[in-house]
């Protein structure tokens, strides 16, 4: 954090509130966001070979992941609520490390910035397989979870 950095959340009397972006330019704007869950072998291998009785672990929290960013807004309090253009979840697996490694991309053209939903999108994806695999793995740890790369708006371009 540089010194200039403030909390734009607060207002002067340090009080909560949306950000007035009214007079922002409506930029492209993409955000990329990652994270993991660590898992057992045995739990691994089980996701991999799609033998879960639950059905396609990653299908599923493809889609929670997606489902969430489009909620943003309604579960982070001062988030705008955004017409996204597009969101992905991706996996992949890493047996070296017994995880699953999730990363979640999504794109507008507006005004505000899509960090909140892209990590929104990997922390859903990654609740949503520890809740599929809970039954048979109690041990795993979502973690990891961070911003990787932003685009557009006054900042411009942002990696980690």
């Amino acid at each position: 954090m540089t010194t200039e950095s403030k909390l734009t959340h607060l207002d002067a009397e340090g009080n909560a509130n949306m950000v007035d972006v009214t007079d922002k330019a409506v930029t492209e704007r993409e955000a990329v966001a990652s994270g993991s869950v660590a898992m057992l072998p045995e739990t691994l291998k089980l996701i991999a070979s799609g033998g879960h009785k639950k059905g396609d672990v990653f299908a599923v929290a493809r889609i929670a992941g997606i489902q969430a960013a489009k909620k943003c807004s309604e579960l982070i309090p001062l988030c705008h609520p955004l017409m996204l253009s597009s969101v992905k979840v991706e996996f992949e697996i890493d047996e070296s490390t017994n995880r699953v490694l999730i990363r979640g991309r999504c794109k507008l053209s507006g005004q505000t910035g899509v960090e909140m939903e892209a990590l929104t999108a990997v922390c859903v994806a990654g609740l949503t397989i520890y809740d599929m695999c809970k039954a048979v793995d109690k041990t795993m740890i979502i973690g990891d979870i961070r911003l990787d790369e932003k685009r557009g708006g006054k900042s411009g371009e942002w990696r980690a």
